[in-house]
């Protein structure tokens, strides 16, 4: 499927994936929203993590149109904090040591935001940077 060029494509488009994974399996759920943030265009250092204040909020995001790998690790946040999900949670934005942006769910049980086509599931833990919890959202 491709990106949607016009902003109000976006809007349904993203609209159409909330309802879809509202009541999928969890893991179901975190993969199509993975893959659907991964379809999105790359472009480097849109957002930063020294400037949180200024980060946009969903719909700006999807307006934007600019998606570095922090920008689509929070598009991941967004729509898992929307979705409202006891099972998809908590979920939290985070750099690592590593410097690589990351989506983790469920502590840790569920990283997305590493691949287009799966999200992993691991028992190693993910050293942190920084961090963006979804309780900083609401």
């Amino acid at each position: 499927m491709i990106w949607p060029d016009l902003f109000s494509d976006r809007l349904s488009s993203w609209n159409l994936l909330r309802e879809q994974c509202q009541n999928l399996p969890a893991r179901s759920a975190l993969e199509h929203i993975n893959a659907w943030w991964f379809r999105a265009p790359w472009q480097p250092y849109y957002l930063h993590w020294d400037d949180q204040i200024t980060w946009p909020d969903p719909w700006q995001l999807l307006s934007d149109d600019i998606y570095c790998d922090l920008a689509r690790g929070l598009g991941i946040l967004y729509t898992i904090t929307l979705l409202d999900r006891a099972d998809l949670a908590p979920a939290e934005l985070v750099l690592t040591q590593d410097n690589v942006n990351l989506v983790l769910v469920a502590k840790e049980k569920y990283i997305l935001n590493w691949q287009a086509d799966q999200i992993v599931n691991t028992i190693t833990e993910v050293k942190i940077k920084q961090q963006y919890q979804q309780n900083q959202i609401i």
